[in-house]
């Protein structure tokens, strides 16, 4: 545990204390929120960021070292673990690192390699190493058992090789550093499937497309992976100077191969074999083996990068600034539909609710000029909340003309994201909280109330239903959530809310309610009106 408080300590620039302080309240059940706002002087005032951080490592280390401590007694019960391998798993400080240490000792399914070990051929893959002036023949002869099922030399050979393409394969130290060197010099290039130029039309820029992989921006990865996933495009890697080679040439992984087990090309008998030993151990195992390390690494970094994007985003969103305790109209644009409009008080209750129709194909617009004008009159409207979806810049049109024929009347129109909208018109929480209301309305209530208020409105849908991210649909489900979650808790308790006109959706975002407790607060509300100090509460 110490260990991990120092790594977390070192990548967030802070005391170790701190990060053993903040650790003991998240293992008691605390919350990142409440420990950020109630509990500073514990934590040596780490802010809400930190705290993010701080959990999400503290997760990942803890992962890692229940997978170390696997691997190391899986090696022990093999008797395999030395003094030396022992020392490496405890230095390695990444899950690959982990994972190509404890390749040679995986417990595998039944191999070529293994049948060749038990018919003990492993003498003659090691002499093929290390005596590669011999002749093949020479070599091979004494290791000829037809009853261990060794007919000839040709077949020692070929079990020979099985086991020198295992252990190739399985050397942790070649393969991470193969994995570094594609990384450094590799490039992804995708092609179109034949025949599917027209079903992939909004995959064109990706029909013969290649970047270097360290390049390649988190966007264009997923773009690049939902292309394939839709059986559009076809995509490879390739070291960066291999080119178009000569048969009898080594790629830039094979050459790598070939330097570390110190094989050259030469006139020895062995070395002809070897080098194709080399050549099919990178063909058959390892460079499929790297291409999908490296496909994983790219997707975590995307879907990282694309959460990360998604969660600012939405931190602007619920953070912007309210209109505050004034009465809105709120405009759902549609076109053959209508315009859906929805009036709520000061305090967000909904007044009244009409549809106008002034764009095609009805187009009455001076009708719907006279209601708005009438509307905004009746119930003191100055904001006007425009949705930005389908029509919206001909409503928007709509309405500074009804701004500048009716000066009296103070109006201001404002364009306001209407995402999520939908979502929130039909789900439960809507129709508990607007039951007297059409489907369709209910979306005009929510866009004029989260000019009111974007926080306590927003927080009543769903994160991802926002959709203020790219490729949401395509990162990983869980981590979208939680962050998300996450930065809605944050929001909530760096603003605070008012207690006599939250509702429950939004105080069960305050740190130390729950669901329960959010809706006995709103029916005591209801019942004995506001509360008037913090000791009624």
């Amino acid at each position: 545990m110490v260990a991990i408080e120092r790594r977390i300590a070192d990548e967030l620039g802070v005391r170790s204390e701190q990060v053993q302080a903040a650790i003991a309240l998240l293992d008691e059940g605390a919350t990142v929120p409440f420990i950020a706002r109630y509990r500073k002087e514990v934590t040596g005032n780490l802010t809400d960021d930190h705290l993010r951080t701080l959990h999400e490592r503290l997760a990942f280390w803890r992962e890692m070292e229940a997978r170390r401590e696997s691997i190391l007694n899986t090696i022990r019960e093999q008797g395999k673990l030395t003094p030396e391998l022992e020392a490496a798993l405890l230095a390695a400080d990444t899950k690959t690192r982990l994972e190509d240490l404890y390749l040679p000792y995986r417990p595998k399914r039944r191999s070529k390699a293994a049948t060749a070990r038990e018919a003990g051929l492993q003498p003659l893959a090691d002499l093929l190493l290390t005596r590669p002036s011999d002749t093949l023949e020479s070599l091979a002869a004494p290791f000829i058992h037809p009853e261990a099922g060794v007919a000839d030399g040709a077949a020692a050979l070929e079990g020979a090789r099985e086991i020198l393409m295992d252990q190739f394969a399985d050397d942790g130290d070649l393969v991470g550093t193969l994995r570094q060197e594609l990384w450094q010099e590799g490039i992804l290039r995708s092609t179109v499937v034949k025949g599917k130029e027209e079903e992939g039309s909004k995959f064109a820029d990706y029909f013969d497309f290649a970047e270097p992989l360290k390049k390649l921006p988190s966007h264009r990865v997923l773009a690049l992976l939902r292309g394939k996933e839709e059986g559009i495009l076809r995509l490879a890697m390739e070291h960066g100077g291999d080119g178009a080679l000569a048969k009898d040439q080594l790629s830039s992984g094979e050459g790598r191969m070939a330097a570390w087990f110190k094989i050259h090309p030469g006139p020895r008998p062995v070395d002809g074999w070897l080098l194709e030993t080399v050549r099919q151990t990178w063909r058959k195992k390892l460079r499929s083996h790297l291409e999908n390390d490296l496909t994983r690494q790219l997707t975590e970094m995307a879907h990282g990068e694309a959460i990360r994007v998604f969660a600012s985003n939405l931190k602007n969103l619920l953070l912007a600034a309210p209109a505050g305790t004034v009465a809105v109209m709120g405009l759902d644009p549609g076109l053959r539909t209508g315009v859906k409009i929805a009036v709520v008080n000061a305090t967000g209750r909904v007044v009244e609710t009409a549809t106008i129709y002034p764009h095609p194909p009805r187009n009455l617009w001076q009708p719907a000029l006279e209601q708005l004008a009438l509307l905004a009159k009746r119930h003191k409207v100055r904001l006007i909340s425009i949705g930005n979806g389908t029509a919206s810049r001909e409503t928007d049109k709509l309405v500074q003309e009804l701004c500048k024929k009716h000066p009296e009347l103070g109006l201001v129109g404002v364009v306001v994201s209407e995402a999520g909208a939908s979502v929130y018109s039909a789900s439960e929480y809507a129709s508990k909280e607007l039951p007297d209301l059409d489907v369709s309305l209910r979306g005009a209530v929510s866009i004029a109330r989260r000019l009111q208020d974007p926080l306590a409105e927003l927080v009543k849908i769903d994160p991802k239903a926002i959709g203020v991210g790219q490729y949401q649909h395509d990162v990983d489900e869980k981590r979208l959530a939680v962050t998300l979650d996450g930065v809605v808790e944050d929001a909530v308790n760096g603003v605070g809310v008012d207690v006599n006109i939250a509702s429950v959706p939004l105080l069960e975002r305050v740190s130390g309610l729950n669901t329960t407790l959010a809706k006995n607060i709103v029916i005591h509300r209801h019942e004995h009106g506001p509360f008037r100090n913090r000791k009624e509460l």
